[in-house]
């Protein structure tokens, strides 16, 4: 959305007829997603995406992400036409690399054409997204916690797992946790069903969607420029959104720089131990080790975010220079609510892989693998 316009003194009475040939064009983007999402969903089935019979095993996958993009698009589209602002219908964004996203989509957006004239315009359809796409993804976590398979559905994907014990590994690709997702967890999951650990739960569609989904709504709820949250913020506290995106830029900067904060820190206790052994820094090396550990996860992809918002979005919400000024009582309630939505979905340490140990042979593993399991 954009509410950089200069508002004129009045919006027309109706908003223009969309035109056939740009339902058309949002109709094929959606479907061309709908496509690239149930590759997704088969590759995170385990199957090979190549064989179009297998996209059957992707369609769960596809048709939950698409529920989601669809419900936070179409909560801003609504919202907007309701306060007679000429939108878009949405723009979705398909991706069929998965080396460029694992999930077959970069999201989707609306474009507004004419101003938002007022901050209760602004948050409304600011909020009606990430809250249309929290709910369904709210559900799509309560189905997923409910409805879990037994463990044995893992030993379809990975029946190299029967070779070590039947349990998971602890390396390969993890989705971070959140408060939400883990308090669902403790509250929903039946007794004796097995809960997958967070490098195999996008094995399961209701689970990997709905915390995806989560994820991407803390993410558009970022409180600064364009951003959903940044929308929110300004309607919300006017000027002030200034202050309030600025101290969250440093907050991920600081989380963002873990990785090269522990580098540091490893590279000097190498000095120590090669130079000055008996040295006392040694012990404020282990402090820091020890009580800083929890720091060093955080996810270096805030850093993308950093850079995004700083240079591109900017961080400064463009003014809204009429309407009235207080939003009133009932929208600064919602407004806390999503708030409070976009802390407990933020997660520390994001999408992030732990790498194979050493002397680990994947390749030479998936070759006894083949020998203990021939395909008929």
């Amino acid at each position: 959305m954009d509410s950089t316009y200069t508002p004129p003194d009045s919006l027309p009475a109706e908003l223009p007829p969309i035109r056939l040939k740009t339902y058309l064009l949002h109709l094929f983007l959606f479907l061309l997603t709908v496509m690239t999402t149930t590759i997704s969903g088969t590759t995170w089935a385990g199957k090979d995406f190549t064989e179009i019979l297998n996209w059957q095993y992707g369609l769960t996958y596809s048709l939950l992400l698409m529920a989601f993009l669809t419900a936070h698009e179409f909560g801003h589209y609504f919202a907007a036409r309701y306060h007679k602002v000429d939108a878009s219908l949405p723009f979705f964004l398909p991706m069929p690399i998965p080396i460029l996203s694992p999930f077959g989509t970069f999201g989707a957006y609306i474009k507004t054409r004419t101003p938002i004239m007022s901050r209760k315009a602004l948050f409304d359809i600011g909020t009606a997204g990430p809250l249309a796409g929290f709910v369904v993804c709210f559900i799509i976590l309560i189905i997923g916690f409910l409805t879990l398979p037994p463990k044995e559905f893992l030993y379809t994907i990975h029946p190299e797992l029967l070779l070590h014990g039947g349990e998971p590994a602890v390396y390969g690709l993890h989705f971070g946790s959140t408060m939400l997702y883990d308090a669902m967890a403790s509250l929903l999951v039946p007794a004796g069903a097995y809960l997958p650990p967070m490098n195999e739960m996008y094995h399961y569609p209701f689970l990997c969607v709905g915390w995806f989904g989560m994820f991407v709504t803390a993410l558009n709820m970022l409180p600064m420029g364009q951003l959903d949250g940044g929308h929110v913020v300004y309607a919300m506290f006017g000027k002030r959104q200034k202050i309030i995106s600025r101290v969250f830029w440093w907050i991920l900067l600081i989380i963002g720089i873990a990785f090269v904060i522990e580098y540091l820190v490893y590279n000097l206790e190498v000095m120590v131990l090669n130079y000055a052994p008996t040295s006392r820094l040694i012990d404020t090396i282990e402090w820091i080790k020890t009580h800083g550990a929890w720091y060093f996860k955080g996810w270096n992809g805030w850093l993308f975010w950093v850079v995004i918002t700083r240079f591109l979005m900017k961080l400064e919400h463009p003014p809204i220079r009429t309407g009235a000024r207080k939003i009133g009582t009932p929208r600064m309630i919602i407004g806390w609510i999503t708030i409070l939505i976009f802390i407990l979905s933020f997660s520390f340490t994001g999408i992030y892989n732990n790498p194979v140990p050493r002397g680990d042979d994947p390749g030479g593993l998936m070759r006894l693998i083949e020998k203990s399991f021939p395909s008929p």
